[in-house]
C-alpha cells in the first residue's frame, strides 16, 4: 500500500503523513493499544505532536495489518516490536534536528582594559552572513559603537582570533577590532574621543551578533546573541591616593603588596585637567603611578600661560620619598605637550632618570617654561598657517613655528644635558605637529654630544595620541582650547597596532632603567 507523501512543516504548524484513509494509520496503530492513544500525540496546527515518533508509528501500521490478515488482535509487545522492524523507514522519514540557538562567548567577560579578549560566536548556519556590533557609553552618557562583517566557517562558528573581517568598519583578522573602532553613535556629536575620566568604574561594552551585513550607522539586522564585557582600568588591590602635596595635585596610584614599586609621574597635554586611565593601569603592571596634572584642575591655573619646573621637580621628589617606591630615581611620561615637558624634567632634574616621550616636540612649546633663573621660551603657533577642510576640520601640522629656525634656537631643551634614558614613540601620520621630524631633530642632538641614550620607536600610519591598547582611535577630535575640530591623523588599523606595540615596549623600558 502506498502510504503517501511527507510534507515540510507550516509556519506554527506539524509535519503529517498522508495516509490512503487520512489517520486510519494512526486510529489503527492505537486500536492495536485496546483504543487507548499514544501519550503526547496529538493532531493539528499547536498540537504536541513528536513529528519523528508519528512517521514512525504510520510506518509500522502496513506491517501490523501484514501481520494480522484476520484483524485478530495485537498485543502490546508485537505492536513495538513492529515499530522497531519499521525503524529504517523512520530513519528515511525522520526530520533533520533543529539547529541550536546561536550563542557569544567574550572571555574573560571582565578584564584589564588594556588586554585582549577572546569572541567566539557558535550555532549560526554555516556561511551565515553576520554583523558583530559593540556599543558603549563614556562618563558623560555618550554613546559610541562600532560594527564588522563576519561569515561563520563550515561549523557555523566564528572566532575573531582567527577569522578576518569582511567589511564594516575595520577589514582583516582583528580580535580587539571592535574595541578600537568605537566612534560616536550617529545621534551623537562628532569628533568626541571616548576617554574614562573614573578609573573606578568599569567600562562596559555590550557586544551583539545580528543577522546580515549591515553597514556603519544603517539599522542592524534581528539580534541573535549578545553579551557584556568589563573593561577594568584598576586591577583588583590598586589603590588610589587624591594628592594634595604642597603646590602638588593629582593621584597616585599603588599596586597591591607591600612594594617598593619603580615609581612613574604620568602627564597628558594640553586638554588640561586630570587624567588618570593610564597611570592607573601602569599601577596594575607594578608601577607606582603618579598622574600629574598641571594646570586647569583644583586650584591649578585655569589656562596654561606659563609653567614652572619647580612644580613638576616637587612632583618627582615627592614620588621619589615615597615608603612605597623604589628609586633611587623615578621616570615619567608624556604625551603632546607632557612629553616635552617629560623632556625638560629628565634633563634639568636629577631626580628623573627615564622619560618616556610620545608624539612630544624637541622644544619648549606654547608656554614659557621658567626654572629659576633660567626661562625656556615657547614655540608659537602661527593661525595664518592652519587650513580648514570642506567639513570644517582643522589642519594645524604646518602652524607650529619651525624649530630648526636659529632664531628659535632658544626653546631648544638642551637634553644632552641628561644623564638618563629616553624612549622616543611617534606616529609618522600623526598630523597634529611633525613628531618625526622632533625625534629626529633630538636624537640628531644626542648623537652631537656622544649620547646613544635613547631608543625610538616609530611607527607607520599612526597619528598623533598613542594611548595605551585597544584606546578607541579618534582621527579628529575637538580641541578643547579652540572648541573646533582638529586633525590627530593616523589610520585606525595601524594606530591600534601601535599602540598594542608600544605599550609593552614601554613598560619593558621603564622596568629597566627603574628596577
Amino acid at each position: 500500500m502506498v502510504w503517501g507523501r511527507r510534507e515540510r512543516p507550516r509556519a506554527g504548524g506539524f509535519s503529517s503523513v498522508r495516509c490512503s484513509s487520512r489517520l486510519d494509520g494512526l486510529r489503527e496503530a492505537e486500536a492495536a493499544r485496546g483504543g487507548r492513544p499514544f501519550r503526547g500525540w496529538g493532531v493539528g496546527r499547536g498540537s504536541a505532536l513528536d513529528w519523528g515518533r508519528l512517521e514512525g508509528a504510520a510506518a509500522a501500521v502496513p506491517i501490523l495489518r501484514a501481520a494480522r490478515p484476520h484483524r485478530a488482535p495485537v498485543t502490546a509487545a508485537a505492536m513495538w516490536r513492529a515499530l522497531a522492524a519499521a525503524a529504517p523507514a523512520r530513519a528515511l522519514l525522520r526530520a533533520p534536528p533543529a539547529r541550536r540557538a546561536a550563542s557569544l562567548a567574550v572571555s574573560p567577560a571582565a578584564g584589564p582594559a588594556d588586554e585582549r579578549v577572546e569572541t567566539r560566536v557558535a550555532g549560526l548556519s554555516p556561511g551565515q552572513p553576520v554583523t558583530l556590533r559593540a556599543v558603549a557609553a563614556d562618563d558623560r552618557g555618550c554613546l559610541f559603537q562600532s560594527c564588522a562583517h563576519y561569515r561563520a566557517d563550515s561549523r557555523g562558528e566564528l572566532h575573531l582570533g582567527t577569522d578576518a573581517s569582511h567589511g564594516g568598519d575595520y577589514t582583516g583578522v582583528e580580535p580587539m577590532g571592535l574595541f578600537w573602532s568605537l566612534a560616536p553613535a550617529g545621534m551623537e556629536k562628532p569628533y568626541q574621543r571616548f576617554v574614562p575620566r573614573s578609573t573606578g568604574a568599569p567600562m562596559k561594552v555590550e557586544v551583539l551578533v545580528h543577522q546580515g551585513h549591515s553597514p556603519p550607522g544603517a539599522m542592524p539586522g534581528p539580534v541573535v546573541a549578545k553579551a557584556e564585557v568589563q573593561r577594568l582600568f584598576t586591577a583588583p588591590g590598586v589603590r588610589r591616593i587624591r594628592l594634595k602635596e604642597g603646590v602638588v595635585r593629582g593621584s597616585l596610584f599603588l599596586p597591591p603588596g607591600d612594594g617598593p614599586f619603580p615609581g612613574v609621574i604620568d602627564m597628558y597635554g594640553d586638554e588640561g585637567g586630570l587624567i588618570e586611565f593610564r597611570s592607573s593601569l601602569l599601577a596594575t603592571h607594578g608601577f607606582a603611578a603618579l598622574s600629574l596634572p598641571y594646570f586647569d584642575f583644583e586650584d591649578l591655573p585655569r589656562v596654561m600661560k606659563e609653567l614652572k619646573l619647580e612644580y613638576f621637580e616637587e612632583a618627582a621628589r615627592f614620588l621619589q620619598r615615597h615608603p612605597k617606591v623604589k628609586g633611587p630615581g623615578v621616570g615619567v611620561i608624556g604625551t603632546g605637550k607632557g612629553a616635552e615637558l617629560a623632556l625638560s624634567m629628565i634633563t634639568f632634574l636629577p631626580e628623573v632618570v627615564a622619560a618616556v616621550s610620545i608624539s612630544g616636540c624637541s622644544s619648549n612649546t606654547v608656554a614659557d617654561l621658567h626654572y629659576g633663573e633660567m626661562t625656556l621660551p615657547g614655540l608659537r603657533f602661527d593661525m595664518n598657517k592652519v587650513s580648514v577642510s570642506d567639513t570644517g576640520v582643522f589642519d594645524i601640522f604646518e602652524a607650529l613655528d619651525d624649530p630648526t629656525n636659529p632664531a628659535n634656537s632658544p626653546c631648544v631643551i638642551p637634553i644632552e644635558k641628561a644623564e638618563g634614558h629616553f624612549l622616543l614613540v611617534v606616529g609618522e601620520d600623526d598630523r597634529m605637529w611633525k613628531s618625526s621630524l622632533y625625534a629626529e631633530l633630538a636624537i640628531r642632538r644626542l648623537r652631537q654630544h656622544g649620547k646613544e641614550n635613547f631608543e625610538l620607536l616609530s611607527y607607520p600610519g599612526a597619528g598623533h595620541r598613542i594611548d595605551p591598547p585597544s584606546t578607541p582611535f579618534c582621527q579628529v577630535a575637538t580641541d578643547r582650547v579652540l572648541g573646533v575640530p582638529v586633525l590627530g591623523g593616523g589610520e585606525s588599523k595601524a594606530h591600534a597596532h601601535a599602540q598594542e606595540h608600544s605599550w609593552g615596549k614601554i613598560q619593558e623600558f621603564l622596568h629597566l632603567h627603574l628596577g
